[in-house]
């Protein structure tokens, strides 16, 4: 028995749950995308996906509604993979463990992949349908939306007719957004010089926060693990009077998105063994900032 089943909009779920059995992380689309492909081919609708992995599905308008303008439904397939601590699910080849709540469904252990996944199932619930009057429709479903918009920016929609354009990716049920504010992106690369470094690793960890999406918790004043790092990381430079070249940093992990809070960040640090050695015997001076 399908988790869902029974639950309203049925054939929205019905399809949402669908979506979950199948791994659709950022970067990890093909799979939903060529199940999309099958989809539209099986109702004898005209279908096309590109390189990267777009999928364009196009239905005619119902009886009464043929020569209606065209609306194209958009959204993107792919989902901000993230997993709870001790959660062992690989999310690149298995799908969701969905659960009820009482009026919540989510995912145990991991993202649920609502955005926008709810966005494909109400698309595909629609295209699927014999009882919605609809005009012509062209379902349009995108990847990589979470890292950079790159579906959208390499999308071909040169052969649509549609004037009319309804983005399924917002934030609150029962509203619409007139307009878009935009969005900038900025890849910073920094050079660095990888050599062999004496010393003791430590490992220091910022966890437990709330995190978020940054487009609906920006504003809410929660903590950045990444930044609450760095800034730890700079005091403890200097507390020990560290000279530049005697703290390196290994390596660095964050369970975040381009789009997230990062609620999670990991860092390893190498320190000099003479430097932990005085400390742990107390012989070094501490200097506090």
């Amino acid at each position: 028995m399908a988790v869902l089943e029974g639950l309203e909009p049925r054939g929205v779920l019905h399809w949402f749950e669908e979506l979950c059995r199948i791994p659709h992380g950022s970067g990890n689309t093909q799979a939903l995308s060529d199940y999309l492909v099958q989809f539209g081919r099986d109702r004898g609708l005209a279908v096309q996906q590109d390189a990267l992995g777009n999928v364009i599905l196009c239905k005619p308008g119902t009886p009464g509604y043929e020569n209606a303008p065209a609306v194209m439904l958009q959204g993107h397939m792919d989902m901000v993979c993230e997993m709870a601590p001790g959660c062992t699910k690989d999310m690149a080849r298995e799908g969701l463990d969905l659960v009820v709540d009482g009026d919540v469904i989510y995912a145990e252990g991991t993202t649920l992949g609502a955005d926008d996944g709810i966005a494909v199932a109400m698309g595909l619930a629609l295209l699927d349908s014999h009882d919605i009057p609809h005009p012509p429709l062209e379902v349009v479903l995108t990847v990589d939306e979470e890292v950079g918009m790159k579906g959208a920016t390499g999308i071909d929609l040169s052969g649509l007719k549609s004037r009319l354009l309804l983005n399924l990716d917002s934030e609150t049920e029962g509203e619409i957004t007139a307009g878009c504010a935009g969005a900038a992106r900025a890849d910073i690369a920094v050079p660095v010089k990888r050599e062999a470094f004496p010393g003791e690793t430590v490992e220091i960890t910022v966890s437990g926060l709330l995190g978020g999406h940054s487009g609906a918790a920006i504003d809410r004043g929660r903590a950045n693990a990444m930044v609450l790092l760095g800034r730890i990381l700079s005091g403890v430079c200097k507390a020990l009077i560290f000279a530049p070249a005697t703290f390196t940093v290994a390596a660095w992990a964050t369970t975040s998105f381009v789009t997230g809070l990062p609620g999670i960040a990991i860092q390893l640090v190498l320190l000099p063994s003479l430097v932990v050695a005085l400390t742990k015997a107390r012989l070094l001076r501490v200097r506090y900032a």
